[in-house]
């Protein structure tokens, strides 16, 4: 779903418009539409005209009606939302309280106002204009100071954070420059994991480096969330899986590099 613009007051009065770009989102649209809402789309009407010698033919014409809402009809086959109700502005093809139907259907943009828009329906806009939400795979790929963390939807792969930290070398005989730097790496990404991946609708979490990297910042992260009891992280301890990958251009090529990852895996 795509957000054009959103017009909310104080009072949680306002409108939206939208346009549906997946099926799902027709499923969304239905369930944001209710009677007593106005709705503003594109629509085709059928008109009478009257020609000079006085003969009567109809014509279907496109034009914008604003509806206040009666009845709505989903047909899930055709993917399609079909809204019933009277006109409430001027038009010149269309009565003001005369009653028409709009399709809506996937692509074509609508306006949506609402007397009250409660924090449900808020909430459920936000989240099917989030590619996030419809990602069930993620992948934190990695190597010492650099990470990226990308989301996997079905049209595509979204890069939704990058976690980059100078690591000092080792030196002989004091590594703890070394060792502080590495640690603060591993707990900003575990702190973008967090923030970023949705454990509730994502079902596997994948962790690629080359070396040991993976191995090391997985041990990290769940001897934290022991220590810290980070329930987050524990009850979801079997979705990550670890993956080794020794192409460079996978981490520095961001999502097109991503792609040989999953070829690979």
């Amino acid at each position: 779903m795509k957000l054009v613009r959103k017009d909310i007051e104080k009072d949680n009065a306002g409108q939206v418009t939208l346009v549906p770009e997946e099926p799902e989102d027709m499923w969304h649209t239905y369930n944001l539409v209710q009677v007593g809402d106005s709705l503003r789309a594109s629509t085709i009407r059928k008109v009478q005209t009257e020609s000079s010698t006085g003969s009567v033919g109809s014509n279907r014409v496109r034009t914008t009606l604003t509806l206040c809402v009666e009845a709505i009809d989903f047909d899930s086959q055709a993917c399609q939302l079909r809204v019933k109700g009277t006109n409430i502005q001027e038009n010149e093809y269309v009565k003001m309280g005369a009653y028409h139907t709009i399709e809506l259907e996937p692509n074509r943009q609508f306006t949506l106002a609402k007397k009250q828009w409660d924090s449900v329906v808020l909430e459920r806009i936000e989240q099917a204009c989030d590619p996030a939400w419809s990602a069930d795979v993620a992948a934190v790929v990695m190597q010492e100071g650099l990470a990226h963390i990308c989301l996997v939807t079905p049209s595509m792969t979204l890069t939704r954070a990058k976690v980059e930290v100078n690591i000092p070398r080792k030196r002989k005989g004091n590594c703890s420059q070394h060792d502080r730097a590495l640690e603060r790496f591993y707990e900003q990404v575990v702190q973008a994991i967090q923030r970023h991946i949705h454990f509730d609708v994502v079902k596997c979490v994948l962790v690629a480096s080359p070396g040991f990297v993976r191995e090391q910042f997985c041990d990290y992260m769940f001897q934290q969330a022991v220590k810290t009891d980070n329930k987050l992280l524990l009850e979801n301890r079997s979705k990550f899986l670890q993956v080794k990958q020794s192409y460079p251009g996978i981490i520095k090529n961001g999502q097109r590099g991503l792609c040989k990852l999953f070829l690979k895996f």
